[in-house]
């Protein structure tokens, strides 16, 4: 493997194509199906936050997902000049072609080329980088800031400033704070390339700044860590499907990039591209799924940026293999002629040989064999880059089917949009409504039109009003009050809400769950439909008991008193 830049600095042309190539193969996978016709629950709370005010979002972030603050107010500027769902996917898509083309251009920095045209297709058509490249969060955002983070990493201990790589950082942290993962990821690199203390040292300040600027993020989020309570613990299962999610599902294609990737591994201590991906890829969630074994903080989107480290992996592998093959001494290609002299042709005479004529043939000239294979030496160029694409198109073809599927509505596990249009269909204007529990007030968060002239019961004060993503409901005293009131309620619940052993633990979704239990029955003619998980069903009042007349008695009568044993 060549170091830094030294296909590079000759022919900056070939690294401007091979950066180029994979960002707009990226561009035109991330505009595919990028309308899908609906948002799933995690877009749309970006969606609805993101248009509201400024001072809005400030008092939410106070309250609950401080980690997207960034994002959202980002988000914010986007949606104002269009508020949609292809617009709210856009930055994704432009973070996730950025991402694709600084994998390149770190591969062809460390290696050539070649090796980053690989990795950066390889990036471009993994299932995975697709799958969040088209999705309103903010993790394709993240990724492309610890690509970005990492190529001025490499460029700084090659003597360029620290303070963008420390910027980048910072950046990147603010985006979603688990990429402080990145960090270790950095210093295990520093350590095994053998850096000097100065490098250290500056490493260290810039990284150290980094960390100040994310600290008051921190501390508030450290107090909202119950939105992640419902994650679980971890197992040897998370780690089998990440890998596969970094180097393909299955089949032949995992398989290779495996090989390709243990091929890749051997390398020398100084900055290599192996030494810098191998711990990017590996170090971020190693080190999370060791955190989540105690305080389960685990999924695979916190991570995605860890995967450009596979295949900068992969693509280095192949070239060992290729260099490997084409020549059997290193540094030389196939059929060189043998001379002393650099910057001499193969072959030609040297003049500075005592007792030969100038012209004369060399005895170690070439044979005519040699000569035909180092005339092949441009095609080699051309011809290794385009059987590595070939490679990427055939991958590609076996994950075809994964990329359809994630360009469709099934491959969200929940579609907001139509439970509105369910709404509009079967609800009118002035209906009661009841949502068990909050959270399914979503779907009227983002597309109103389904719920207009419906009255929420529970809810007292609108999102937007309250600083909470779904609105504050009343008290329970209240609510109780407020739906024994109704003769008839309809009511949109979770699909786990209506099931007899789930009880809630907040009063109010208590009183939701028993009054609606006790109190009401389901209507006839019973009205019931399920769409994508919720379930909307009518309910009416439960009849009263039939009244008691004199003559009846209308509890059962006492059983007859034992007969006392006759006195002797």
């Amino acid at each position: 493997m060549r170091n830094a830049g030294s296909a590079e600095g000759r022919r900056p042309w070939r690294a401007a194509v091979a950066v180029a190539a994979p960002a707009g193969v990226m561009l035109a996978l991330g505009l595919w199906g990028l309308d899908r016709g609906g948002m799933w629950r995690d877009e749309v709370v970006t969606f609805q936050v993101a248009r509201r005010s400024v001072p809005q979002i400030w008092r939410l972030l106070h309250g609950v997902d401080a980690v997207h603050g960034l994002y959202y107010l980002l988000l914010h500027a986007v949606l104002a000049v269009r508020p949609g769902e292809v617009v709210l996917r856009l930055p994704s898509v432009g973070a996730a072609v950025a991402a694709a083309g600084l994998v390149a251009a770190l591969g062809a920095r460390l290696a050539r080329p070649r090796v980053g045209l690989w990795a950066g297709l390889l990036y471009a058509t993994t299932p995975l980088v697709g799958h969040y490249a088209q999705e309103g969060r903010s993790y394709a955002l993240v990724a492309a800031g610890a690509a970005a983070a990492t190529l001025l990493l490499v460029r700084a201990l090659q003597g360029r400033s620290w303070w963008a790589y420390g910027v980048a950082l910072a950046l990147t942290c603010l985006l979603h704070e688990l990429a402080v993962l990145l960090v270790p990821a950095h210093a295990v690199t520093l350590l095994y390339a053998r850096v000097g203390r100065r490098a250290w040292a500056r490493w260290g300040a810039a990284s150290g700044a980094a960390g100040l600027v994310l600290l008051p993020l921190a501390l508030v989020s450290s107090s909202q860590s119950g939105q992640v309570a419902w994650l679980p613990r971890p197992g040897p299962g998370s780690a089998h499907r990440l890998l596969h999610a970094f180097l393909g599902p299955g089949g032949p294609v995992f398989w290779t990039c495996l090989f390709l990737a243990l091929v890749a591994l051997p390398g020398p201590r100084r900055l290599t591209l192996a030494a810098v991906a191998l711990p990017w890829a590996v170090v971020p969630p190693l080190t999370l799924l060791a955190v989540s074994q105690l305080r389960p903080m685990y999924d695979d989107r916190y991570v995605l940026y860890a995967l450009a480290g596979a295949p900068l992996l992969v693509a280095t592998g192949a070239d060992r293999l290729l260099g490997a093959a084409s020549s059997r001494t290193p540094g030389r290609l196939p059929g060189a002629a043998f001379s002393r002299t650099p910057g001499r042709l193969p072959g030609a005479a040297s003049s500075r040989t005592p007792g030969r004529l100038p012209g004369a043939v060399s005895s170690r000239t070439p044979s005519r064999k040699a000569r035909a294979r180092a005339t092949r030496r441009p095609a080699l160029r051309v011809l290794a880059p385009l059987a590595g694409a070939l490679a990427v198109v055939l991958a590609f073809a076996h994950h075809l089917p994964l990329h359809r599927q994630d360009r469709t509505l099934r491959a969200r596990p929940d579609t907001p949009a139509a439970v509105s249009a369910l709404a509009a269909r079967e609800l009118r204007a002035g209906d009661a409504v009841v949502f068990l529990l909050a959270i399914g007030r979503r779907a009227k968060a983002a597309y109103p039109e389904g719920f207009r002239g419906v009255r929420d019961v529970a809810l007292a004060a609108p999102g937007p009003v309250s600083g909470t993503l779904y609105g504050r409901e009343r008290g329970a005293a209240e609510l109780r009050r407020r739906l024994l009131a109704l003769d008839r309620l309809w009511v949109f619940a979770e699909p786990y809400a209506l099931r007899s052993p789930w009880y809630p633990r907040n009063p109010v979704e208590r009183v939701k769950l028993t009054v609606v239990t006790e109190d009401f029955v389901p209507g006839e003619p019973r009205r019931e439909f399920v769409r994508d998980g919720v379930t909307l069903r009518l309910y009416t009042r439960r009849p009263p008991a039939p009244a008691c007349s004199a003559a009846l008695t209308c509890s059962p009568a006492p059983p007859p008193a034992r007969p006392r044993p006759a006195r002797r």
